[in-house]
């Protein structure tokens, strides 16, 4: 099993750091009229916005490391290598394509939703069989990762047609993907410490 270099560590673990202090960071700039339980993440990166911004610099930071963790992921299954590589594309393209401050875009929703799907299919498409596996790549954990996230967009869905608390919806499942790398690569660390191998 091919080891995996120190600074996808440093990527994935970035991934989730700059995501949710992208979001926090902007809507503090963005004042009391914004709503992070009802409002999306993509509110805040509308042009006009006074953090925009802060969050589509995290968009783009966000792509960064996963495009950088896909590279480094060598343990992986390539399918889920390319699905982590093209979701870190999606955000980059999220942050080109924003949606606009007065309402929902079609492009927008159509990026942002490939990027869902992507990221939540990763794991599973990533996943490899045998004893030498991380835990993190095994099938059943990467399984499991995969239906939370594909549960979580599901929510979010629901919450977004309701008109209920679809930022708080959207912020649980993209905490979750936004994490879910770096778990997989604290694995192939783990794995590669236990086996003696050089990280």
């Amino acid at each position: 099993m091919r080891s995996v270099p120190l600074w996808a560590l440093v990527s994935s673990g970035c991934a989730p750091v700059v995501l949710i202090m992208g979001w926090l960071v902007a809507a503090s700039l963005q004042g009391s009229a914004y709503d992070p339980a009802a409002q999306t993440i993509s509110v805040l990166a509308a042009p006009g916005g006074s953090g925009y911004w802060v969050m589509t610099a995290a968009f783009i930071a966000l792509g960064v490391c996963h495009l950088v963790t896909a590279w480094g992921l060598r343990p992986a299954a390539p399918a889920g290598r390319v699905a982590l590589a093209a979701g870190g594309g999606s955000a980059l393209a999220v942050a080109l394509v924003p949606a606009p401050s007065s309402g929902g875009s079609l492009s927008h929703g159509s990026v942002a939703a490939v990027g869902f799907v992507l990221l939540a299919a990763w794991p599973v498409l990533a996943s490899r069989s045998g004893d030498t596996v991380p835990w993190a790549l095994r099938p059943l954990p990467a399984l499991g990762a995969t239906a939370v996230m594909a549960l979580g967009a599901a929510w979010f869905l629901i919450e977004l047609h309701q008109r209920g608390a679809a930022g708080a919806a959207e912020r649980a499942v993209t905490t979750i993907q936004s994490v879910w790398p770096f778990v997989v690569v604290l694995s192939c660390f783990q794995r590669s410490a236990r086996e003696g191998y050089p990280v």
